[in-house]
């Protein structure tokens, strides 16, 4: 994950480099440690979450590890390249960051607490990076999937900003954006649980230390 240096552009639609009609690679069918399908459709009931939170490596393990989680992929999502490789998207020419899709049942692990779980596994005052990570394929971001997944997360933003700023942090640079016109793009089958299939792996995920509230009122001011 040290490819990208110095890319601290977010480059428009017309700045981005030509995208395909079709997948460059194929996706595994089935998730390496929880055994269900990676992609959809997805069963009844189910519900989709979407996180980018710096090197996709370990947020991805942060998840899948979370009861109630019932299949994660590791992608490229939020830029206007269709579908990206990983090294288009380490060029910083696809305004693309690493992202999550979290499937989670909702019966046993609400949107609060994979919103919290999000918040308090990575730093989301740095802009393009994630302490050593560098790029804007590092951002910080949340990809909504219905009014209330927004309405939580802008939410959580607020709350989690007060209780940062109290520890002296900065601003959230989060984005907070519909995932409707944000298509994910699933990663190489090599990133996908790249830290079950590589223990010693490399990860960059690292939080403030500070907790979030989990469930609470936007807050006021």
């Amino acid at each position: 994950m040290f490819l990208n240096r110095h890319k601290n552009h977010l480059v428009t639609k017309d700045e981005a480099i030509p995208g395909r009609p079709a997948p460059a690679f194929p996706v595994p069918e089935r998730h390496t440690v929880l055994g269900n399908p990676l992609e959809g459709p997805y069963p009844e009931g189910l519900e989709v979450a979407d996180f980018g939170l710096g090197c996709f490596w370990g947020a991805e393990r942060n998840f899948w590890q979370t009861p109630g989680v019932w299949t994660t992929l590791v992608g490229y999502q939020g830029g206007h390249t269709a579908h990206p490789t990983y090294e288009e998207v380490c060029s910083g020419r696809t305004g693309h960051t690493e992202a999550v899709r979290v499937v989670y049942d909702p019966a046993v692990v609400s949107y609060d607490e994979l919103l919290k779980l999000f918040w308090e596994s990575h730093d989301p005052t740095q802009g393009f990076r994630q302490g050593n990570d560098i790029g804007t394929q590092y951002r910080s971001a949340v990809y909504t999937h219905t009014p209330a997944q927004a309405k939580a997360a802008d939410a959580s933003r607020a709350s989690y900003q007060q209780v940062l700023s109290a520890s002296g942090y900065g601003d959230i640079t989060t984005e907070i954006l519909p995932a409707a016109d944000r298509p994910f793009y699933p990663a190489e089958a090599y990133h996908q649980q790249y830290l079950d299939k590589n223990p010693g792996g490399y990860c960059g995920i690292g939080g403030t230390g500070v907790s979030c509230p989990v469930g609470v009122a936007p807050a006021e001011g």
